[in-house]
């Protein structure tokens, strides 16, 4: 069954709308606080290894859907859109501030990959493709990603 999930955070809960058959109806999935990425973003630091080296190495599980010898996409946990996901370098390059001339190659490579999933996933309307650097960008994870966003109208200006 498909249903269109959004969250709404409301005080200090995390409540999810949910639709079937087009009614739509709400409930408390947890009790936790929803996690902010530009909160996280402020803690967040460079070096060491990171949960995306993790996905690489295919130490914990991620819907991968698509994988090469430089590159790996993989849909996003934390979804903003019907369609998110993400490409990540294979290569651990901290964030695109960091990357070289050298890295000049693989840049476009992750771009084609962006551009191949989003044709694989039928995003035909159209996406957006976001890289965030470093802590005002809100940058959460200190491994190079580009987030790959759409199956909904995107708003302007974002952020």
């Amino acid at each position: 069954k498909s249903y269109l999930r959004m969250s709404l955070q409301a005080s200090k809960f995390y409540w999810t709308v949910r639709y079937f058959a087009r009614l739509p109806y709400l409930y408390l999935s947890s009790l936790r606080k929803m996690s902010n990425e530009v909160d996280k973003a402020q803690t967040a630091s460079a070096g060491g290894d990171t949960i995306f080296g993790k996905i690489i190495r295919k130490e914990i599980p991620a819907n991968i859907v698509y994988e090469d010898e430089q590159a790996l996409a993989f849909a996003d946990v934390n979804p903003v859109a019907p369609k998110h996901f993400l490409v990540i370098p294979k290569k651990p390059i901290p964030g695109i501030s960091s990357a070289e001339s050298s890295d000049a190659g693989l840049l476009g490579h992750l771009m084609i990959v962006a551009k191949t999933v989003a044709e694989q996933e039928k995003l035909e309307d159209g996406y957006r493709v976001v890289i965030n650097n470093g802590k005002d960008g809100a940058q959460s994870v200190y491994h190079l990603h580009l987030h790959v966003i759409g199956g909904r109208q995107m708003s302007w200006p974002p952020g």
